[in-house]
């Protein structure tokens, strides 16, 4: 495995060392290193050893840079207040470092893979079967699948997981109106035509819901096939199928829009866990973690407690018999640690479900079925927002669709690269491909560069904007640097660690050499909004780096321009992984 140690953790390192050697007294010590405007990097932690060993903390300073080792690491060091080191790196030791990350023969930039990495269950993207995919379905996918990405890119071994709404009292009714009305399914046109298998499954519902709302007797029929489902029984499971098939229709061309693949094996819904019910509930009631409330079976906590003071349980299984969805949310928990072996489950859901999984969790710790190392988190994201700071409606008030609001942003998208194409030379086909591109792009970056927690406003305009925190800008400067490269002749970027560097080059090249960092950050926090920042960073020193540093210069020498060449081919690799990452293509021409 080539990976790569960065220039901050190698200085770190030699500080820690040289800390151990000048102040043995002081054991083992963080030089608190960070990035500094001073210099390349300021180490703070001499200030509190000297507290702790009540000395002089610049004379303690003075004593730990006389330690460090003499190499071609560090250019120059000084003591500053009350004994801050300012550290400058030498420019060879930079261009060196980023060269070593770009030979990486497994083209992971000297990204390390976490050898100690366990598995990871992952539940994202939560449809629900007979109905339409909208706004609110949004943040799940794309911050999941990122985190997929991510992960696994760490090193982590992910069980991806797709808990759709498959099961419940309303298929009782769907299913009794198809033995009613046989081929009710059938719709038009192509069988793998998702737009078509909404609209199918749309009129079947609406068609359904008026015969239950104003027939008593149909209510009544609905009800006893609800049992029939939950009893196993073959017509009723087989007519229960054709409904998911038919929604994982619709679901894969919602999916196909987001630029995701989504897989059949893993989409296990709540039916998966049906046949765990009974036995989760009698677990739960034998040990004591849940009891009897008025014929339900709950889970009481002493901090969770309604308006008038009294505990709010969690509802595992109802007076009626029925199951509630801790049933199964905890069923799912014991199939992904006794079965799938995970170390980690990860949610990505709503924050307005916080305390039900709070409940959740906790009810599985009592159980036994969380612990041992094993970790539940919920990734929580808060609310797409229209521009009103309203939550995201159409004009009539109704929730937005989540295909209409792809369209429109790959039209917005595509209006925006046409408007370039013909400077660029792109072909129909490509404006097209690059408008699809960009516009998903836009939507998904929106999104992960907001802290998931937050609310965000969707605002087209802004997400495809040539300017400012949008992907867009990053695309653009991707494609800039691949259209430099094609214009560099017989010019090959080379790396030059003899070369000084210019203060714009040495920013870039310091920024570049962060990534695995980063990464290691963004993963272990769950927290992709971080390598959207650090993206759009990558791309501005790019912008500085244009404006002060010309790469094809007749004026440059040879090797000035080979350097140029590769300090931006490395941000091209790395601005394309870290997209990648994210779910972001990176198209070669804008």
């Amino acid at each position: 495995m080539a990976s790569v140690p960065s220039l901050a953790s190698t200085l770190q390192q030699q500080l820690a060392d040289a800390l151990t050697a000048a102040l043995p007294d002081a054991g083992t010590a963080d030089p608190l290193l960070r990035r500094s405007d001073r210099a390349d990097f300021q180490a703070n932690g001499i200030l509190a050893l000297a507290k702790k060993l009540k000395g002089n903390p610049r004379e303690l300073a003075g004593q730990v840079t006389a330690a460090l080792p003499a190499g071609e690491l560090i250019k120059d060091i000084e003591v500053s207040g009350p004994g801050f080191l300012n550290i400058t790196l030498t420019d060879k030791a930079i261009v060196e470092t980023l060269a070593a990350r770009a030979a990486d023969p497994e083209g992971r930039l000297g990204v390390p893979v976490d050898a100690a990495a366990g598995t990871t269950v992952i539940d994202y993207a939560q449809p629900n079967v007979a109905k339409e995919m909208h706004v609110g379905h949004l943040r799940s996918a794309v911050i999941g699948d990122a985190m997929v990405k991510i992960l696994e890119f760490t090193g982590e071994s992910v069980v991806r997981r797709h808990h759709i709404g498959d099961w419940g009292t309303q298929f009782g009714m769907l299913i009794q109106y198809l033995i009613e009305h046989p081929g009710a399914l059938k719709h038009e046109g192509d069988a793998a035509d998702g737009e078509a298998a909404m609209s199918t499954l749309n009129r079947v519902y609406k068609e359904s819901r008026v015969l239950f709302d104003s027939d008593e007797e149909f209510k009544a029929r609905s009800r006893d096939r609800v049992v029939a489902l939950q009893a196993g029984d073959p017509e009723t499971l087989e007519l229960w199928q054709g409904f998911v098939d038919e929604s994982k229709i619709y679901f894969y061309s919602v999916f196909d829009k987001l630029d995701m693949e989504v897989r059949d094996p893993d989409i296990v819904g709540e039916s998966g866990y049906n046949d765990m019910l009974e036995e989760t509930c009698r677990i739960l009631e034998e040990t004591g973690v849940a009891v009897r409330s008025e014929g339900a079976l709950c889970v009481f906590f002493d901090d969770v407690k309604g308006p008038d003071g009294n505990q709010v349980p969690l509802i595992v299984k109802k007076t009626n018999g029925g199951y509630g969805y801790a049933a199964t949310d905890l069923s799912a928990i014991r199939n992904r640690v006794q079965d799938l072996k995970a170390d980690t489950l990860l949610y990505v859901v709503d924050a307005r479900q916080s305390l039900h999984f709070k409940m959740v969790f906790e009810t599985a710790r009592r159980a036994g079925w969380l612990g041992d190392g094993v970790k539940a988190v919920q990734l929580a994201f808060g609310t797409v927002l229209g521009k009103d700071g309203k939550p995201f409606k159409t004009r009539e008030g109704e929730t937005v669709r989540l295909e209409d609001l792809l369209d429109e942003a790959v039209e917005r998208a595509t209006a925006v690269v046409r408007e370039k194409a013909e400077k660029v030379g792109l072909s129909e086909e490509e404006i097209v491909e690059n408008g699809r591109y960009v516009g998903v792009g836009a939507v998904k970056y929106a999104d992960l560069s907001t802290s998931a927690v937050r609310d965000y406003k969707f605002d087209l305009d802004q997400m495809v904007s040539l300017n400012g925190d949008t992907s867009v800008y990053l695309q653009y400067a991707y494609a800039r640097i691949r259209s430099i490269l094609r214009k560099a002749g017989d010019a090959v970027p080379a790396a030059h660690p003899e070369l000084a560097l210019a203060p714009a080059e040495r920013a870039l090249g310091l920024h570049l050499d962060q990534f695995g960092e980063v990464l290691s950050e963004v993963a272990s926090g769950y927290e992709p909004h971080k390598l959207a920042a650090y993206l759009y960073q990558l791309a501005s020193h790019l912008t500085t780096f244009y404006d002060q540093c010309q790469v094809l210069s007749p004026d440059n020498a040879p090797e000035v321009v080979e350097n140029r060449l590769f300090l931006v081919e490395l941000t091209a690799r790395t601005l394309h992984q870290g997209m990648a990452l994210l779910g972001i293509r990176t198209p070669e021409r804008l």
